[in-house]
């Protein structure tokens, strides 16, 4: 099972020095796949959570691109109403040729309303113009004289039902982001049946999940998968390696954009998980 890592490409302590060492942490570490965030505005609805500086997702990945060697990347992720589906084709899979094969495109329909209206973009459309703009995307990949895409695979985020359509109709993966063991667990049996009522194949498990690393033990049924101790964090993993998944996304951002100015704590959660993980 491939581990991956949620970047913070947004906040006071963010800047082109910031994202290049984190690069380079997450890729000594032995990780498998840097991922970013996507924000285009910074409406208030936005800023509450991730705050400015954002740095744009595509560019972004192709700074860290060349930074790295070996290292996957991606967007954890994009949302896809806000550019044009035949800028999104062209973007990445020029930044899949260039990188050498490196993207995962992980996309999702978006949630803040304020961005949506300061782009001009329905928001109430958001689900169908996310299915519209998959569908273009995949068309313009087809010509692989022109847009050489290089099958970059498409990771499918959200947990709701026509999300999980979205998945099995467009994605390599479906890309659930920081949800609890349980939920996980009854989720799958539920795209396993979208996936054989379609005749389609059963798209890769590959969710995102928190990583916040305590001293002692976090209990109660809301407790999410990657918190809690060390042990609690390698035990989440095993099950969800057991569970089928292929990547695991770990976001080791709790929440408070301060903590953008002390990426030392994160890259200390990285390691220890990094010491725990079994040696093939």
């Amino acid at each position: 099972m491939r581990l991956g890592v949620n970047v913070p490409n947004f906040g006071p302590g963010t800047d082109p020095g910031v994202l290049r060492q984190w690069a380079l942490t997450v890729e000594g570490l032995g990780f498998d796949l840097l991922m970013v965030s996507d924000h285009v505005v910074i409406t208030p609805d936005v800023a509450e959570q991730y705050p400015a500086p954002f740095y744009e997702p595509f560019t972004t990945l192709a700074w860290l691109a060349g930074a790295t060697a070996r290292i996957g990347l991606g967007t954890t992720v994009l949302i896809v109403p806000y550019r044009h589906p035949l800028l999104v084709a062209r973007m990445a899979a020029n930044l899949n040729d260039l990188s050498g094969g490196r993207l995962v495109l992980g996309v999702g329909v978006g949630w803040a309303r304020q961005e949506f209206e300061a782009l001009g973009v329905a928001h109430e459309r958001r689900g169908r113009l996310t299915d519209e703009h998959l569908a273009a995307i995949r068309a313009a990949w087809a010509d692989e004289s022109d847009y050489r895409s290089g099958g970059v695979p498409i990771w499918v985020g959200g947990g709701s039902d026509a999300a999980l359509r979205r998945a099995v109709r467009f994605g390599e993966a479906w890309h659930p982001l920081r949800n609890t063991l349980p939920w996980l667990r009854e989720a799958l049996p539920r795209l396993e049946a979208i996936a054989a009522g379609q005749g389609r194949p059963l798209p890769v498990f590959a969710p995102r999940i928190l990583l916040r690393l305590t001293d002692a033990p976090v209990t109660g049924p809301e407790r999410r998968a990657g918190e809690g101790t060390i042990e609690q964090v390698a035990d989440d993993l095993e099950e969800l390696r057991r569970l089928g998944a292929e990547t695991v996304v770990l976001d080791p951002f709790i929440g408070d954009p301060d903590e953008t100015l002390r990426p030392e704590a994160a890259w200390q959660m990285l390691a220890t998980v990094a010491a725990h993980r079994p040696r093939e």
